[in-house]
């Protein structure tokens, strides 16, 4: 008897939301893809036919007709023939809509496996659009649309929580959410026998995120044994994630294979050859397991009349595929510049943009930015050295090269791309100028140099005509108020600056189009509220607005020796400074953390108390009695939890005109999607701050006694 090796495939697909036709032709690619390398059985991402990130658009009837349509067409196709499709899908059964796993096989289908478990947290809504199967190891028969029955000459096929039997091994699915939950449905399939559980799933990228996914996969076919396959999305589905494919094969507890994270590649098909008899070998030899097996709960079968493993005379030239040494982890500093550098250029070649415009202040937010463009232009000119004809063809077509041109290097695509301005003014020191410029030249951009002097002052001017009084800086003179104003027209004017050469910069170099305006504000600015509504933090897209200032400065470190930005290593040192106040002796004195009244890393414990631990004003400070125990007086922390508060309370309007961000961070403030909270508060918090101050009373009072 020959051992049952099966040759299975994944694949990261960049779908996008409602792109029917594309995500179709993406979807057929990496069927054919995964049938050339051999393989019986492919699994795509969650929704793939009509992207991920439909949200509301699943609530009409015709997103959930255009995907049979699709599958119609895959199906019409000899696609399926020989080989086991397992694609993502909506479907409405009973006049519920469930978040579907569709299997095709020999033009046929197989099964309809419903999600069990929805992501609801987060940036995730799934229960506004579909319903849980609730009926767990249960199935129903589903009646397939009149155009299937034509086609297929079925009526009916299985639909619920059930088990493909095929004739050789048993095959179930998870579908993204389900591998996160603390009882994880693969446990239970693998104690029912199941040796294959494949995931579709459309997990985003978070800094850090992608050893969860890997380990709870690893754990998962570690303890009970078996083989595990998971699908992704990769890349911009239309909003703020970016998701960052990372495919992979896993099998007793060791990863086969692996896709890459960030890429700019639409399909990516990942597959390995397994040796079925090895997962019954290691189950056999876990005691535990063989007993919690031997009473486990069976689940209904589908029978399926195919064969997944290779026949005798096809086992006996095929070895199964060693596993990887290690799984691939980037580095955070590397997943700052490559997620949101993939992320922007799904969204500028999909936009109709001909480039991105960049108000470059020579700090480090905007030397961010601009460094992650710049990792954008080389991620392209990789892709056509490695001749992806897609990346070849939407290059010639933003950058207007002609049909038998490609960008010779990265800083020369750079300056077809990315338009920097340093908008000046008297309180604009020479140091950030000269770093605005010479970052501009090593990344390639086509850098303009202005001073925005002569606007500032006919609008001061304006209003000391119509008020007939003149605002001044505090510096001379001037009341909080006053100097608050000064430094927000300046910071407003540059945004009316920044859209007037977005729109007609490509115009005055002899080109079409316009271009996208970046914005530059971090998290921490977001969550703190240090920002003006409606300056340069006001953009079209901001690849840094879920970033800490801390995580910003380690990227700007390691991108200046990895990527030759050399400029980068000055700008990730010097003190962030706002550079709106008047200058002495050539020298700004204002800092943004004497502003702000606490620093980065300050504002970064905050944040993460008030997202992860769900800390309001009292509970932030008990927590931070214990982590600042050693650092802070009681009186002090009470100083600063009221002092956060309050200007978070104060500012949190901006929160809802914060530009669509990038998704990096789990305390982003971006109210539009991730952090529902009201904008409007009583920032005085007069309940809460008289417990805090209980508390510190009762702490003083027992320190006195002691």
């Amino acid at each position: 008897m020959w051992q049952r090796l099966a040759t299975l495939a994944t694949c990261n697909l960049d779908q996008w939301a409602l792109d029917f036709e594309g995500n179709l032709r993406r979807v057929i690619e990496s069927i054919e893809q995964a049938r050339l390398k051999g393989a019986s059985y492919r699994v795509g991402p969650e929704l793939e036919l009509t992207g991920y990130g439909c949200e509301d658009h699943f609530m009409e009837i015709d997103t959930l007709e255009h995907a049979w349509e699709c599958l119609a067409q895959i199906l019409t196709g000899n696609h399926t023939q020989g080989i086991v499709c397992d694609i993502g899908m909506p479907v409405m059964h009973c006049g519920v809509r469930y978040n579907c796993r569709v299997y095709l096989g020999d033009k046929k289908l197989l099964f309809i496996r419903p999600k069990l478990s929805l992501a609801d947290d987060g940036n995730y809504r799934e229960s506004r659009y579909f319903s849980t199967w609730k009926r767990r190891r249960t199935l129903d028969q589903f009646n397939l649309p009149p155009s299937i029955q034509e086609l297929t000459g079925q009526r009916q096929c299985p639909f619920g929580d059930g088990v493909l039997a095929f004739r050789d091994c048993l095959l179930a699915s998870e579908t993204c959410e389900e591998l996160f939950t603390p009882a994880a449905q693969n446990i239970g399939l693998a104690l029912a026998g199941v040796e294959i559980v494949t995931n579709g799933s459309g997990s985003h990228h978070q800094l850090r995120k992608l050893d969860q996914r890997l380990e709870l996969m690893r754990g998962a076919t570690a303890k009970a044994g078996g083989v595990y396959l998971y699908a992704n999305q990769r890349g911009c589905d239309g909003g703020r994630l970016y998701y960052d494919g990372a495919a992979c094969i896993a099998c007793n507890g060791q990863v086969l294979a692996q896709g890459r994270q960030f890429h700019l590649a639409e399909v990516e098909v990942v597959t390995a050859t397994v040796n079925l008899d090895e997962v019954l070998s290691y189950r056999g030899a876990i005691s535990s397991a063989q007993e919690q097996a031997s009473a486990a709960a069976p689940y209904p079968l589908v029978q399926v009349d195919m064969r997944l493993c290779h026949t005798e005379a096809q086992a006996a030239s095929l070895l199964p595929t060693a596993p990887l040494g290690a799984p691939h982890y980037n580095l955070p500093e590397q997943e700052i510049g490559l997620g949101p550098a993939c992320w922007l250029w799904d969204y500028l070649r999909r936009s109709g943009a001909s480039g991105f415009l960049l108000p470059l202040s020579g700090g480090a937010d905007s030397s961010s930015v601009a460094a992650i463009v710049g990792c954008m232009c080389r991620q392209i000119i990789e892709s056509v050295q490695e001749g992806d004809q897609q990346v070849v063809d939407d290059v010639r077509r933003v950058g207007q090269y002609s049909l038998d041109e490609t960008p010779s290097s990265a800083e020369e695509l750079a300056g077809r791309l990315l338009t920097t301005v340093y908008m000046g003014t008297v309180n604009s020191s020479t140091t950030t100028r000269g770093r605005a410029a010479r970052l501009a030249a090593q990344i390639g951009a086509d850098h303009l140099d202005i001073s925005i002097d002569s606007v500032v002052a006919a609008m001061t001017a304006l209003f000391a005509k119509f008020t007939g009084r003149a605002p001044r800086f505090r510096a001379d003179g001037g009341t909080a108020p006053e100097n608050l104003a000064l430094q927000n027209i300046q910071a407003r004017l540059r945004m009316v600056a920044a859209y007037l050469l977005a729109q007609l910069r490509p115009w005055t170099r002899d080109r079409a189009g316009f271009l996208l305006v970046l914005g530059t504000s971090n998290v921490d600015e977001g969550l703190r509220g240090y920002l003006t509504k409606y300056d340069c933090s006001s953009a079209d897209l901001n690849p840094i607005g879920s970033v800490s200032k801390g995580d910003l400065k380690r990227f700007l470190i390691w991108a200046a020796s990895a990527w030759g930005y050399s400029e980068l290593a000055a700008i990730g040192q010097a003190d962030p400074q706002a550079e709106l106040e008047p200058l002495r002796e050539g020298v700004s004195l204002q800092t943004d953390e004497q502003d702000m009244g606490m620093t980065y890393e300050e504002l970064g414990v905050y944040g993460r108390l008030r997202m992860l631990s769900r800390c309001g004003p009292v509970s932030m400070f008990r927590q931070l009695l214990v982590l600042w125990r050693e650092r802070y007086s009681p009186e002090t922390i009470a100083k600063k939890v009221k002092h956060f508060f309050t200007y978070y309370a104060i500012n949190r309007h901006k929160a809802t005109t914060l530009t669509p961000s990038y998704h990096a961070e789990t305390y982003s403030p971006d109210d539009n999607r991730f952090d529902h909270r009201p904008f409007l508060y009583n920032c005085r918090w007069p309940w809460q701050y008289r417990s805090i101050d209980a508390i510190l009373g009762r702490l003083l009072t027992r320190k006195q006694t002691d």
